[in-house]
């Protein structure tokens, strides 16, 4: 796997003393979800400052339309189903790693209990964690799951779940606990994304305004939103329910110990060949893993008018 435009990065560090990265996967409502842990590594790797590794539940679902890339990823045999199915056997370890990635989506069924202890307990001693798009929609029923991501969507989450949140068109902050359910976009698009906080090591060097790859912004998150920094917002002109609604992209949280980088970005393979997605996403896995972005804004960053890709061969 390679990239076809590679990126300027001057890492040179020991497999010893690279960052160790688990990506796990196995359900999710995106078909692309085989192609789009692969190109999480490979963008991963490319810096210089990752080791990557993937493990996935033995139960999959929707891996059937790119099951030509479930084998690449060097796990072995597993069995994609037309439902989602709790594997009674998947119990990472997590402590092996610095940083957890999760790629799973709307409708993963629910881990083993053990399995879901163990990651609460990882996150808590100080482990980091990444939520990359339609893991906001997993696992609605997990509470200390939905504290670590702050918002979520789909899946039943409303109104007992805490607030939606999001900028108002005047720039203020809202907690808005009407009833009503979580989760919506509107068409696949390139959206303008908008730095709210430009301080924090994930954004710091990243334009005021830029514009994302053509992607999905999620609209209408709510959650418990606890211990939560709003690092940027996305603002989906092809929502017609978007209200004037300015809606989170980039989240810090602090769980216990833990650092979580949750992202809306990542619908697809066109959404992750997105330049601010791989730089957001590498610097916001930095982050979540060691506090501290040394990862450099790259020169193809994207701009207030125009949006930059980089094609992802496999």
């Amino acid at each position: 796997m390679v990239l076809t435009i590679l990126t300027q990065y001057t890492h040179a560090t020991t497999e010893k003393d690279k960052i160790k990265v688990l990506i796990i996967d196995g359900q999710n409502n995106h078909t692309d979800w085989p192609k789009t842990s692969l190109m999480m590594k490979s963008q991963l790797e490319e810096t210089g400052l990752f080791q990557v590794t993937i493990e996935r539940t033995k139960y999959t679902w929707n891996g059937a339309e790119n099951s030509a890339f479930l084998s690449m990823a060097g796990i072995g045999e597993t069995e994609d189903l037309k439902e989602p199915k709790a594997d009674p056997d998947f119990s990472p370890n997590f402590k092996a790693y610095d940083v957890i990635v999760s790629n799973f989506g709307w409708k993963a069924a629910p881990w083993p209990e053990k399995t879901m202890k163990k990651f609460e307990q990882f996150i808590r001693s100080g482990g980091g964690f990444v939520s990359v798009h339609a893991a906001d929609n997993s696992f609605p029923e997990w509470l200390a799951y939905n504290e670590m991501i702050g918002i979520g969507g789909w899946g039943g989450r409303n109104e007992k779940d805490g607030p939606y949140v999001y900028y108002d068109a005047q720039g203020e902050l809202v907690r808005d606990n009407s009833a009503g359910p979580a989760g919506a976009h509107g068409s696949k698009n390139s959206f303008t994304i908008n730095i709210r906080n430009e301080n924090h090591p994930i954004t710091a060097g990243m334009p005021d305004t830029w514009v994302s790859a053509k992607d999905e912004c999620y609209a209408r998150l709510r959650g418990p939103a606890k211990n939560m920094t709003i690092l940027a917002t996305g603002e989906d002109l092809t929502n017609k329910n978007r209200d004037g609604k300015h809606e989170p992209v980039f989240m810090v949280i602090d769980y216990g110990k833990g650092k979580v980088f949750h992202t809306t970005l990542g619908h697809d393979q066109e959404s992750l060949e997105g330049v601010g997605f791989i730089s957001s996403f590498t610097r916001g896995v930095e982050w979540a893993a060691t506090g501290e972005v040394t990862l450099p804004i790259p020169g193809d960053f994207p701009t207030k008018d125009k949006s930059k890709s980089r094609p992802f061969t496999f």
